[in-house]
């Protein structure tokens, strides 16, 4: 089979970018440009569209490697504010697009950055189709082969299809991740460019010496003198806008290039360049001034400086201004929110400014309302009182409750912090904010709405319940939101239904099995034994035992967090709400997915909760009780759903085996066609070992080797139970070769030039031919005629002259080599070094190996620099157990190929170093793979990479849970002082044994950590163990998918508990001695006694919760628990969990106390003082406790009349006040002004103030009555088109006078006529 013909691609960047985004040159206007280059454009000029070849003068081409790409819409701009050109009939296009331009610069990293989330996106889809093919394809090999002939090969090519899909776009995706890592090349002038859409420039010049000469000028000259310059050059009047973009760009471009320069600026010349840009009638010299302002601020004084220019006044236009001033506004937003990047900046922030950003973040049409509302969090967040007072929290709620906002995650995360301390608790008006969240699910009209709106609801309580604050918040009055949220599940509204089913899976963390979709479209479990058998299977091989430890496994905080939110929902009626689904006839699919739910929290009631409440949850109500007295006419659903939950709880079982097993297939990373372990169909009886002949000959005729070629014909079935089976008998063994041709016919179908076996499509099902073809050499390895069969077949000999194809110096070469690049990606041809790898395992298949020569070319395999793919299938199949070649080849590799090798192969070592001592395998030590796999890994933690040594230090530490394994460690003395952060916790590892403790107390490592630990990384430890949490909780983690090997490494360590110092000293008699003489127990216990009620100060709670960590490190610990009987530490940690007013804090004793209880001592105290611990089979603590009141430790106080606490840390003038004035006519303004801010009477308002207008044209000419207005405004909430009517009634000048503060003159002509223009109207 010949590989596909691709259509051939260009290399010229643009070509690529042409074809990748379907368009022609021809249908670019002459206007258009494709420039990346930073800065605001120049304003075109109305002229006439040309389309013909003769315009092509007109059309200019930017630097080299630009993308053709159409740019973003009229109206937005990149992070450089680079105006996007309208066509040149004048005729404005429609403005979409998003309005942030901060979070996504059009610069080349962000393009690749789309690119390559572009390629992901394309590669998950093919994935999936690939994977659906697999399984369709599976289940029509279980029909009729005529009938589904045509079919299966048209789902054959399909899968071919998707499969050069992948290959295609991982490689493009390659390719994009490494030139994204290349240095970029310096780009070409900017401003050379900068006014080629102007006709009235003409061409310029882009010679590169021309070029080189404004560089090299311009880098000679000082920064200084550059900004005098430019400075000087703004100071000409009645230039064209161009002009004054092109100043400001290069103004900016000086900033960034010379950030010390904005500090020496002298502000009397700057500012009256920056203001007259502010005050300019343009709206690009507008934005290009607030761009240039933006970037000249430097510390609070400038801000101030800043402000004395009254550029808030200015701001406040340009916010309420139209979408056609788009660039103009999304400016004005950037510069406001440059103030939050400075230390103390957000009391700059004014009233007015304040206000306007609320106006434009309730109005629901603005293209600004996202970014308002992200400003008014992160303002929350600083200082939570500016926006109370400014009526902010109104249109936060309001947004809440809306559920269109898309960043709904943060609104949660904001609020979250609010509820956490006491002292924010009471800005909330509340405690019932993050209801609104609910109120879609739990009123009956509302859950009737969009389907975008409810994900987007159960997107933010998945955010809310997978945090203290949040759980904390829902469980106020009852856990009255999540009876509600429940209580839903009994709604006619399928969606809201199915989407409260997916809220639980998440918060519970349940993963759907493999099995699950097929299960919900209401097929039979047992369908599914051999994919639970196949895990089983998995974790069942020899190498499993390598993860039991000495002592407790991992210590996970997130299923510690599990079950209490467990318990919290049976307690508000969680099998009761899925019940009520499951009686539920009308829906089969949501009835079986809430009979898998209710499968799994059985499990999970069973693991996570002490027996004190598993015992009261264990039986279903309404389901099982009435089973036994139903009448004869009566509906079957309770009894068909109760097998239907054993069924699943069943297979759960059978397929996640022990959880350790589960744990290691996790870590382990398998090449692509390593034969996977066989699955096992319990519902097809097994083949006797011992057959006699007859039945022998019987089943050898049934596998149809014999009467049919063609190997789809074959029953590969009992072929797999004849060569596991009855071939590992001699006599049977014998009888095949020498009796029949089954073995010769069976062995000649994976011969290389026969091009059977290597034709096959790696897909999913033919994996069953490499899983038959490993068996087979490993049995016929296992007595002499065996070994003379396969010795004497033409298999290896042919299998080695293909691999000498690959060996530039054995002359051998092929038009189509058998192992090339897409061979071994798209056939069974990598399932060769399967085959040779189980050839390794034995020192006869190695001597067969070595025969054929196929050992050198091994080596000449890892010197490959462009087949990573080939290196990657022969490292990972070969077989390391045995002392010989493959272990010179691996250490080779691991240390002299370049990174991704060394770490692949690095990680290889893992399951060799945490080998079972009582495993055997062909007569060889345990011990001395072991050995030999540690001195490996030991020589990897010199690596010049720290990757590489990073992984070494991961499969060391793991291996370091047996204490044979890490007394070997510590004999081989590593040194890992270069490693930094990254070896201390293999170092804390060696204070578990005596051993370890000697040789670190040696080398002076013991005392200076414990003092180390002590001062600072006891109170960093909080922040990692806080970080760590809020990763795993994260409701939605879109981690690119990357190739880097580096996943497959070790288990996402996300929610697990850090390696903490004392934890590993008190594992000891010496440890514990010197913990006792240095007393810093006692110091611990000190602090948390003066500090367990603090809830304001944050340092005092990071100090607090830091010797909450360390207490119970220590009480986990056998040996440490006896430093908490000697102290009442354990009842201070039950008050703080019980009874402090900080959420997180209690959710830290909590997790603490969980600590406490894994040791036997613990557990008895924990228990004393009311928390029950869960425990395993056979008695031992598994780490979860929980108190036996779920009431008491829900308990919370909220603020009752949270006004009467007052609002602090906001300016006085910040407060509504009256504003009036001695003339009736502005004050009747004033009057009016104030009816517009409400909604009754806002029409009247507006009608009667342009009735004012027309009869007092020159009170909205005086700068006197703008001042008051503007008062009004900043003191009170109005609408976004209520704002820009008020503003849009004064004349255009009064802004300026006010802004240059200019004194009204008498002899100023006023225009007393009615005006011309229409009056403005309020929407």
């Amino acid at each position: 089979m010949n590989p596909p013909q691709y259509p051939a691609s260009s290399v010229t960047p643009t070509q690529g970018n042409l074809f990748r985004h379907g368009r022609s040159m021809s249908n670019e206007g002459a206007g258009t440009t494709f420039k990346h280059r930073e800065g605001l454009q120049a304003p075109f000029r109305d002229g006439r569209e040309g389309r013909s070849l003769s315009n092509a003068a007109n059309v200019t081409f930017g630097p080299r490697g630009s993308s053709l790409a159409q740019g973003p819409p009229p109206g937005s701009f990149s992070s450089d504010l680079k105006t996007i050109a309208p066509s040149r009939g004048g005729t404005p296009r429609t403005e979409q697009g998003p309005f942030f331009a901060d979070y996504r610069p059009a610069s080349s990293d962000a393009t690749s950055e789309q690119r390559q989330t572009e390629l992901r996106e394309k590669i998950n889809k093919e994935t999936k189709i690939k994977i659906g093919s697999e399984n369709l394809l599976e289940a029509l090999v279980s029909k009729n082969a005529k009938q589904t002939k045509d079919q299966r090969m048209r789902v054959e090519a399909e899968l071919g299809s998707s499969n050069r899909k992948i290959i295609e776009l991982r490689s493009q995706l390659e390719r994009e991740v490494e030139h994204s890592r290349r240095p970029k090349t310096p780009p070409l002038e900017r401003l050379s460019g900068i006014f080629q859409s102007s006709p009235l420039k003409s061409p310029q010049r882009r010679d590169g010496d021309v070029q080189g000469g404004v560089l090299a000028a311009e880098e000679s000259e000082s920064p200084t003198y550059l900004l005098s310059e430019i400075l000087r050059a703004l100071e000409h009047e009645g230039m064209q806008p161009d002009f004054y973009v092109e100043k400001a760009n290069r103004l900016v471009d000086l900033f960034k290039k010379y950030p010390s320069l904005k500090h020496d600026l002298a502000w009397h010349v700057f500012g009256l360049r920056v203001q007259t840009m502010l005050l300019s009638e343009s709206r690009d010299v507008v934005a290009a001034g607030y761009r240039v302002t933006r970037h000249a601020i430097a510390d609070r004084r400038s801000l101030q400086t800043i402000r004395r220019l009254n550029t808030d006044e200015i701001v406040m236009l340009s916010l309420v201004k139209d979408s056609k001033a788009n660039i103009e506004r999304e400016q004005a937003l950037k510069f406001v929110r440059a103030f939050l990047d400075v230390k103390g900046g957000i009391h700059e922030l004014s009233s007015p400014v304040l206000r306007t950003i609320v106006s434009v973040a309730e109005h629901h049409e603005d293209r600004l309302r996202n970014m308002s509302i992200l400003t008014l969090l992160e303002l929350l967040i600083r200082n939570p009182a500016m926006v109370i007072v400014s009526g902010g929290m109104a249109s936060i709620t309001e947004t809440l409750l809306d559920g269109n906002y898309q960043g709904s995650e943060s609104l949660a995360s904001t609020l979250l912090f609010l509820f956490d301390k006491p002292h924010d608790r009471r800005y909330l008006q509340s405690s019932h904010e993050l209801d609104a969240a609910f109120t879609i699910f739990t009123d009956p009209i509302a859950v009737h709405t969009t389907e975008e709106k409810l994900k987007s609801s159960a997107r933010l309580i998945t955010a809310v319940l997978n945090s203290w604050p949040g759980l904390f918040t829902v469980a106020n009055d009852g856990f009255a939101a999540l009876r509600g949220l429940l209580q839903s599940l009994s709604y006619p509204s399928l969606l809201a239904r199915d989407l409260v089913l997916d809220i639980l899976f998440a918060v519970l963390q349940i993963k759907a099995p493999s099995w699950s979709s097929s299960f919900l479209a209401g097929r039979r479990l047992t369908t599914y034994g051999r994919v639970a058998n196949l895990t089983t299977g998995a974790a069942a091989e020899p190498s499993t035992p390598a993860l039991e430890e000495n002592e407790e496994g991992r210590v996970s905080l997130t299923e510690h967090y599990r079950a209490v939110l467990l318990a919290v929902l049976l307690q508000s009626g969680l099998h009761q709400a899925l019940t009520t689904i499951i009686q539920d006839e009308s829906e089969s699919a949501l009835q079986r997915k809430a009979a898998l739910l209710q499968g799994e929290v059985l499990e999970l009631t069973n693991r996570l909760l002490p027996q004190t409440f598993s015992a009261k949850f264990q039986v279903v109500p309404k389901l099982v009780d009435p089973v036994g007295f139903l009448p004869a006419d009566s509906s079957l659903t309770p009894i068909s759903m109760t097998y239907q939950i054993d069924s699943v709880s069943r297979t759960l079982q059978r397929s996640q085996g022990d959880v350790k097993h589960v744990y290691l297939s996790m870590k382990r990373s398998t090449p692509q066609h390593t034969a996977a372990p066989r699955s096992i169909d319990s519902t097809r009886p097994k083949v006797d070992v011992d057959m006699d002949e007859l039945r022998f000959r019987a089943a050898i005729v049934e596998t149809q080797v014999l009467n049919h070629v063609k190997h789809f014909k074959w029953n590969w079935d009992l072929i797999e139970d004849l060569v596991e089976g009855p071939l590992k008998n001699p006599k049977r063994l014998n009888e095949a070769i020498t009796g029949t041709k089954f073995l010769k016919r069976l062995l000649s179908f994976y011969r290389p030039f026969k091009y059977r076996f290597s034709d096959i499509p790696s897909t999913k099902l033919n994996q069953r031919y490499v899983r038959v073809g490993v068996s087979l050499m490993k049995t016929l390895l296992q007595n002499n005629e065996g070994i003379a069969e396969l010795s004497e077949s033409k298999f290896l000999r042919q299998l080695g002259e293909c691999l000498a194809q690959l060996d530039r110096t054995s002359g051998l070469t092929a038009t189509a080599p058998l192992f090339s690049t897409w061979r071994t990606a798209e056939t069974l041809t990598g399932g060769y070094f399967s085959l040779l790898g189980a050839l390794s395992s034995n020192p006869k298949g190695l001597q067969m190996i070595e025969r054929w020569h196929m050992v050198n070319i091994f080596y000449h395999i890892i010197e490959l620099q462009d087949r990573d793919d080939l290196i990657e299938l022969l490292l990972g199949n070969m077989d390391f157990t045995l002392d010989s070649h493959p272990r010179v080849i691996l250490s080779q590799a691991a240390t002299a190929s370049h990174k991704h090798i060394r770490i692949f192969s690095t990680n290889l070592l893992r399951k060799y170093a945490t080998l079972d001592p009582s495993f055997e395998e062909n007569s060889v030590s345990p011990k001395s793979v072991c050995e030999w796999a540690i001195g490996m890994l030991v020589t990897q933690l010199y690596d010049p990479e720290v990757e590489v040594s990073e992984v070494a230090v991961q499969i060391l530490e793991e291996s370091c849970n047996r204490k044979s394994h890490l007394e070997y460690v510590v004999r081989c003395r590593p040194q890992l002082d270069h490693l930094n952060e990254i070896g201390a916790p293999l170092l804390l590892r060696f204070l578990s044994t005596s051993l370890g403790y000697q040789y670190l107390d040696r080398l002076d490592y013991i005392m200076q950590e414990m003092d180390d630990w002590f001062s600072l990384r006891n109170y960093r430890y909080v922040t990692l163990v806080e970080a760590s949490l809020t990763r795993a909780f994260a409701t939605l983690m879109e981690e690119p998918s990357r190739s880097s090997i580096n996943d497959s490494l070790r288990p996402q360590d996300n929610g697990s508990l850090p390696p903490h110092f004392y934890r590993e000293l008190t594992r000891t008699q010496e440890g514990c001695g010197l913990l006792r003489d240095s007393g810093h127990f006692d110091d611990f216990v000190m602090t948390i006694t003066d500090l367990w009620s603090e809830d304001m100060d944050l340092d005092g709670l990071v100090k607090l919760k830091g010797c909450l960590w360390a207490v119970g490190n220590i009480g986990s610990m056998e040996l440490g628990a006896t430093f908490l009987e000697e102290s009442d530490v354990v009842r201070l940690i039950v008050k703080i969990a019980e009874h402090s007013q900080v959420t997180t804090l209690r959710g830290t004793a909590f997790f603490v106390l969980g600590l406490i209880s894994r040791s036997l001592h613990g557990m008895e105290i924990v228990s004393e003082h009311g928390w029950d611990a869960a425990t395993d089979q056979r008695g031992r603590s598994i780490g979860y406790c929980l108190p036996q009141r779920l009431d008491v430790f829900f308990s919370l106080q909220f603020p009752q009349n949270p006004k009467k606490h007052g609002i602090r840390n906001v300016p006085h003038d910040w407060a509504p006040r009256p504003v009036t004035d001695e003339d009736p006519v502005h004050e009747r303004v004033l009057s009016l002004v104030m009816d517009t801010g409400n909604a009754v009477t806002a029409k009247k308002a507006a009608t009667d103030l342009n009735g004012l207008k027309m009869r007092h044209p020159e009170a909205f000419g005086s700068v006197e009555l703008y001042r008051k207005v503007r008062d009004v405004l900043g003191v009170h909430n109005f609408r976004l088109p209520v704002r820009r009517f008020l503003l849009d009634l004064f004349e255009k000048n009064v802004m300026r006078r006010f802004v240059l503060d200019e004194e009204e003159s008498e002899n100023e002509s006023i225009q007393t006529e009615r005006p011309s223009e229409k009056p403005p109207r309020i929407p």
